[in-house]
């Protein structure tokens, strides 16, 4: 009996053993085959990355000429309301400036240059008084 067992335990060990070469020669095969899949997707990344480089750039600076020019007319837009609210500006920033003898005033300018406010090009600091001598109308007289 004592014969059996040990021809057991050897067969369970070689068995034992060649599992685990089994498994070590899966897990060489599988990190080689993951090297070999990522080395792939990087050459692959780079030859789609030369190969549309050109078309993107291309696309870029056509749609950059188509948006330029809508780009000029909302600048012109914006500087048409500018001109078109300048009335309304001039009468509501004065009070939020704190230079009520300016409100409605057509002088006013009210524009910050490196931190000093620039009220009008008579009284560059703002008139101090109630009534300011130089104060003309913003709203145009219909008569």
């Amino acid at each position: 009996m004592d014969n059996w067992q040990k021809e057991w335990e050897k067969m369970l060990s070689t068995l034992g053993t060649e599992v685990e070469r089994l498994f070590e020669d899966l897990s060489k095969g599988v990190n080689d085959a993951a090297d070999a899949f990522i080395q792939f997707s990087e050459e692959l990344a780079d030859q789609v990355n030369d190969a549309l480089a050109p078309s993107l750039d291309n696309l870029n600076q056509e749609m950059e000429g188509w948006v330029d020019p809508f780009l000029q007319i909302i600048a012109q837009i914006e500087a048409s309301f500018s001109d078109a609210v300048s009335p309304l500006s001039q009468t509501v920033d004065p009070l939020i400036n704190q230079h009520p003898a300016c409100v409605g005033c057509q002088h006013y300018h009210g524009q910050e240059y490196n931190g000093v406010m620039l009220v009008c090009g008579m009284h560059p600091y703002g008139w101090e008084g109630e009534e300011c001598p130089d104060w003309e109308s913003t709203w145009q007289d219909p008569h």
